[in-house]
């Protein structure tokens, strides 16, 4: 039989104090289910499933009285090992529809999981954001938010810097889901994304790419640091519709990474996108700052 896990070690797993967990078994039932009067408390398999589920749904901002029904009525698997629930799923609704909640709650929920290094409900969080909201919005309103809060603790005290990184990578990772879904596309010539050859801050393009694809336009996201000859090549094999050239920094928003491109009958729209790039750019490239310019500009060249 599984000996069990104490308090001390299942508040360190959850990322949360003791307290917290002395709190929900006593107010919500959510305790070790074979305590016993005068015993040191020891929390089953099945006790810790429910309260990392507990613990995922607070997380994406459920208040606790619901997430705790919500996870003693989960069903527990046979291996005793966790339970069957959809943690996006409408408590007391009985529904899969995604629930449309505050920024101000998403936000403290993102950042939270974050602190946590809980990888499993930062992607939740996001998911569930983008198939409530969008891309578009999750992009302005929570996203930017949360990673501008991440790295200013790490410029300020640095420290945090683990946390940037597992952030970044749930992010990248539920953006990446939109932009694979298959969709039937508007574009017969698909927009291509690249970062500029330095660039290693991705990020931005990936959320553009799930933008567009939302949009149901056909988009190619080739990711950071790409050298000129692969951006090359990319172009004479995609024969894209526009190019977009992202750059985060004046180190890597080189002007001259936007000349000597290939030659395409029609020519695609080149963008220079992102706070890198020094004006003035080449002529014929268009230049945009922000993140809706972007989008709006790409998916008028997909209409057209």
């Amino acid at each position: 039989m599984h000996p069990g896990i104490t308090v001390a070690a299942l508040a360190r797993r959850l990322g949360v104090a003791p307290a917290t967990l002395r709190t929900w078994d006593r107010r919500y039932g959510l305790g070790s289910s074979d305590h016993e009067a005068g015993s040191h408390r020891r929390y089953s398999e099945a006790d810790v499933a429910r309260l990392v589920l507990m613990r995922r749904l607070v997380n994406t901002g459920v208040p606790p009285g619901a997430a705790a029904r919500t996870a003693l009525a989960a069903p527990v698997d046979q291996d005793d090992r966790g339970v069957e629930v959809d943690a996006r799923t409408q408590i007391g609704a009985g529904s899969l529809a995604p629930i449309a909640r505050p920024a101000a709650v998403v936000v403290r929920g993102l950042t939270q999981a974050s602190r946590s290094l809980d990888a499993a409900t930062c992607s939740e969080i996001v998911c569930e954001s983008i198939d409530a909201r969008g891309v578009v919005w999750t992009w302005e309103h929570v996203l930017i938010p949360v990673m501008v809060e991440v790295g200013r603790l790490w410029e300020s005290t640095g420290r945090g810097v683990e946390v940037e990184h597992l952030l970044s990578e749930s992010v990248i990772a539920a953006l990446s889901a939109v932009s694979l879904v298959r969709r039937k596309v508007i574009n017969a010539r698909p927009v291509l994304l690249a970062c500029a050859e330095l660039e290693t801050h991705s990020l931005p393009l990936v959320a553009l790419g799930a933008a567009l694809a939302e949009k149901n336009v056909g988009v190619r996201v080739l990711g950071g640091r790409v050298p000129p000859s692969a951006l090359i090549s990319a172009i004479q094999r995609v024969g894209p519709s526009a190019v977009l050239l992202w750059s985060s920094s004046e180190r890597t928003g080189q002007p001259h990474l936007l000349e000597n491109l290939p030659d395409q009958r029609p020519a695609p729209l080149l963008l220079a996108a992102g706070p890198g790039w020094v004006d003035p750019v080449p002529t014929g490239v268009v230049r945009v700052t922000d993140f809706a310019g972007a989008l709006d500009r790409l998916v008028e060249v997909a209409r057209a």
